[in-house]
């Protein structure tokens, strides 16, 4: 991952970014069948596979993405980020015993800012929603708010 070459503190990275947000990497690989992230053991940048994907599909869709965190998100919430604090109102993705492995962890606004309660969620969130999913969309609306997405939740149960 890049570094700072000013000397200062490094940058903290988004774990759910565009694919070709700069200096993106990809994260881990969406699965198909539950669009749950399985992570790579390492960074690959983002330009090294985009072209390998097929047209029509949108990378986000098969791929999970990570880049610096950048102070003009729509997402941003003074120093926080605000999907990772909707994620906090969505059931874990993973057994709470255990934390996916994940190359991104020291650098992570999420892990900073939440800890061990963002990773759990953090498979399940996706950077890009699609209208089969009504829950995702609405946790990745910068708009909903996380009591709207524990009464969706509730009442859905």
């Amino acid at each position: 991952m890049g570094s700072d070459l000013t000397g200062a503190a490094p940058a903290t990275w988004c774990p759910s970014v565009e694919a070709r947000a700069p200096e993106s990497v990809v994260l881990g690989v969406r699965s198909a069948a539950a669009g749950r992230v399985t992570y790579l053991a390492d960074p690959v940048p983002a330009s090294e596979v985009l072209g390998s994907i097929p047209a029509g599909i949108e990378p986000t869709r098969v791929l999970r993405f990570a880049s610096h965190c950048v102070s003009n998100c729509v997402n941003r919430r003074g120093t926080d980020c605000a999907p990772v604090d909707r994620g906090l109102a969505l059931p874990p993705a993973a057994d709470s015993r255990a934390v996916p492995r994940c190359h991104l962890r020291s650098r992570c606004q999420w892990w900073q800012q939440t800890g061990v309660d963002a990773c759990h969620r953090c498979p399940a969130i996706s950077t890009a929603t699609f209208r089969e999913d009504e829950l995702a969309t609405l946790a990745a609306d910068p708009s909903t708010t996380p009591e709207q997405l524990a009464a969706w939740i509730a009442a859905s149960a």
